[in-house]
């Protein structure tokens, strides 16, 4: 007798960044303010800095979020990704 075994594929597992970050915005709207928080993963470039990645991140968010250009940053948080 002979067993037969069955592989099952499996979606790839979506690769996360090496760094976790934060980015909240605030900007002056009418009479009062619009702010808005953003929050993912990022992989740097080798060689890249700390202050290389707030800039590419800040026009990343502002490019896709036009109504936040030249915003005042609140909060700027990079960090590793893992535990």
């Amino acid at each position: 007798m002979t067993a037969q075994t069955q592989q099952t594929a499996r979606p790839a597992a979506q690769q996360q960044g090496s760094h976790h970050f934060v980015l909240t915005l605030q900007k002056p709207h009418g009479g009062g303010f619009i702010s808005a928080t953003f929050a993912n993963t990022f992989t740097p470039r080798p060689g890249d800095t700390r202050a290389d990645i707030y800039e590419v991140l800040f026009e990343q968010v502002t490019r896709a979020n036009p109504e936040l250009a030249k915003a005042n940053v609140m909060f700027f948080s990079l960090e590793p990704n893992g535990l």
